[in-house]
């Protein structure tokens, strides 16, 4: 392979190539083996024509797209290999000067990483979150443990109250006809949750089990199914029984139940501790990504719109992941709320020009600084991993590949980033 790169503007490269003769026939004849099946010819069972007797009979034409598809990532990984310095951020056109059944030869123009000049990084005044853990954030922790260990346990001498747990049947109705999704049997329901349409759950409350009534709402106006936004319901609703929450007190007795600690005081103790040490991490997290983006404000860069789009492309792909996690199609989310793929293109837009600047401060940092990871390091960091999950480092190393190897170096790398920009910056 022969090949020549040149400098566009813009910090686009525009690479020539020259395909070796040998590897374009190789690439040609890969590419019929994929498609043989399709071609037959008297005298020949039909995926067993010589790939010659097939070109001559109908043409070269019928394996270059897809001989095209063998060769160009192939030599244009060739490329890269040899030109270090080349950082493409997006895929690159193609354009091709000569083609035959011996000859290649195609273009490949590409936007590559831009320069990125960095401003101040060191000397800057930053402020960290104070942490501080109140009395009540701690009671508030141990109120929600206690709650979780609680049993519902049935109530029958009184009405339903607020925070009960309902058993109850429903049947819906608009104008006198029933719509999708509004009955129910034996459905179960925390008074004063909020998951039921508004109004539905404080008209519940005063119930008595066996009790009948119907339920009068109105669905808010911005309600996901439209044909009923806006509109009165009716709901027959039977109540079937009640539960309350038995909460156990705070006492030794319980704390037993619920941690490892014998006392109160001790598991007061650890509360706050740990509730300090999250804390202090989220300070230090912040405090990181505020420091980044006092750089990245400083910092002079003419960021190529092809790596906004391709942020905002992986944002949505994020996001609807993240809907069909919840059980939710993508399209059924576009189609109750109303929005589109392109006013959340618009939405994003400026989170992804943000997070593309603070990346290329990142990679700016990370030049300039040049933060040393060894071996040794890499090791230490895994001895650590292993004792956590009660294995020796031995044992534990077989797990680790080459890849989540230089995951590792580059977490660690840029762990020493930021522990050089806080000890070379003031934080108060």
């Amino acid at each position: 392979m022969n090949y020549t790169v040149e400098n566009l503007e813009k910090k686009k490269a525009k690479i020539t190539v020259k395909v070796d003769s040998k590897d374009w026939q190789d690439a040609l004849l890969k590419a019929y083996e994929k498609s043989k099946n399709k071609y037959q010819i008297g005298g020949f069972r039909k995926g067993h024509v010589p790939y010659k007797v097939a070109i001559n009979a109908y043409g070269i034409g019928i394996v270059m797209d897809d001989a095209l598809d063998i060769i160009l990532p192939q030599e244009y990984g060739k490329v890269l290999e040899q030109e270090k310095d080349l950082e493409p951020v997006d895929t690159p056109e193609v354009g091709i000067n000569a083609i035959s059944d011996t000859t290649l030869e195609f273009t490949l123009t590409v936007q590559c990483k831009p320069d990125v000049t960095l401003g101040k990084y060191t000397g800057l005044e930053i402020k960290r979150d104070k942490v501080e853990v109140t009395d009540e954030e701690v009671e508030a922790e141990i109120k929600a443990k206690l709650d979780e260990a609680g049993a519902w346990i049935p109530v029958v001498d009184r009405p339903a109250q607020n925070g009960d747990q309902v058993t109850i049947d429903y049947s819906g109705s608009v104008d006198g006809v029933k719509f999708d999704g509004g009955t129910a049997e034996k459905q179960t329901l925390t008074l004063g949750s909020g998951m039921f349409i508004p109004g539905f759950e404080e008209q519940v409350v005063g119930m008595n089990i066996g009790d009948a009534k119907d339920v009068v709402v109105t669905f808010p106006e911005e309600y996901h199914e439209k044909s009923l936004a806006g509109k009165e319901a009716v709901f027959a609703v039977k109540l079937h029984e009640i539960n309350v929450k038995d909460v156990p007190a705070l006492d030794d007795e319980s704390v037993k139940d619920i941690s490892e600690f014998d006392t109160v005081a001790e598991y007061k103790a650890d509360v706050k501790s740990k509730i300090e040490e999250r804390k202090n991490r989220d300070a230090d997290n912040k405090l990181e990504n505020d420091l980044i983006q006092m750089i990245a404000d400083d910092v002079k860069v003419e960021i190529p719109q092809c790596m906004i789009d391709n942020q905002i492309e992986d944002m949505i792909q994020e996001f609807e992941q993240r809907l069909q996690y919840q059980g939710l199609k993508a399209e059924d989310y576009y189609k109750y709320t109303g929005m589109t793929k392109e006013k959340l293109k618009e939405n994003y837009k400026e989170t992804a020009e943000k997070n593309v600047k603070l990346g290329l401060t990142m990679g700016a940092l990370l030049k300039a600084v040049q933060v040393p990871v060894s071996e040794e390091e890499i090791d230490e960091k895994i001895a650590e991993m292993a004792k956590q999950a009660g294995k020796t480092f031995d044992e534990y190393k077989g797990y680790i590949n080459e890849q989540y190897r230089d995951y590792l170096r580059k977490d660690l790398i840029t762990s020493k980033l930021f522990e050089y920009l806080k000890n070379n910056n003031t934080i108060k």
